[in-house]
């Protein structure tokens, strides 16, 4: 049987490392001369790491439910963590879940509840804030920021959480 949260963490280091290859690819070209197809691109690999995030976050919440033999795997898991003291975890994994669900969702309660956070590891859009950088052509239009830590982040998340309660 594979090891679902250390194929997750391999698969994503190797993702990004191709994406970053592939980035640095796509800015060679742009040197050369600017190409629609080179900028939409570049912005392709943003939106893949949302797919790979939201991805590996939906593929967990089923390893959960299978190994945990539960119908929802992240409440579950939250449970568990709590039972055994890891608050700054369970913390963690309730902020990137909700980063889940705005990044599937949109504006919704989740948005809302992260709008009422102190502080988030991660970079989002607020009504009075932006994280947009002027001149990246990369630049796709999410609410959460996800760039290569974000995802690296989410992997790491997923591995802590599966050793502490899966194991």
């Amino acid at each position: 049987m594979h090891n679902f949260h250390d194929l997750i963490f391999r698969g994503t280091y190797f993702t990004l490392n191709a994406l970053t290859n592939l980035n640095r690819e796509l800015l060679n070209n742009l040197q050369e001369g600017a190409r629609t197809s080179d900028v939409k691109n570049l912005q392709m690999l943003q939106l893949q790491k949302v797919i790979m995030a939201v991805g590996m976050f939906s593929i967990f919440d089923s390893e959960l439910q299978r190994n945990l033999s539960c119908d929802n795997g992240f409440r579950r898991a939250r449970e568990i963590l709590k039972g055994k003291g890891e608050f700054e975890l369970e913390i963690q994994f309730e902020n990137y879940i909700l980063a889940i669900n705005v990044l599937k969702h949109g504006k919704g309660k989740s948005y809302q509840n992260l709008l009422k956070k102190d502080y988030l590891p991660f970079e989002m859009v607020t009504p009075t804030s932006t994280f947009y950088e002027e001149g990246d052509i990369s630049e796709i239009d999410s609410l959460i920021k996800v760039d290569d830590l974000f995802v690296k982040n989410c992997a790491n998340l997923i591995s802590q959480i599966s050793n502490s309660i899966l194991t």
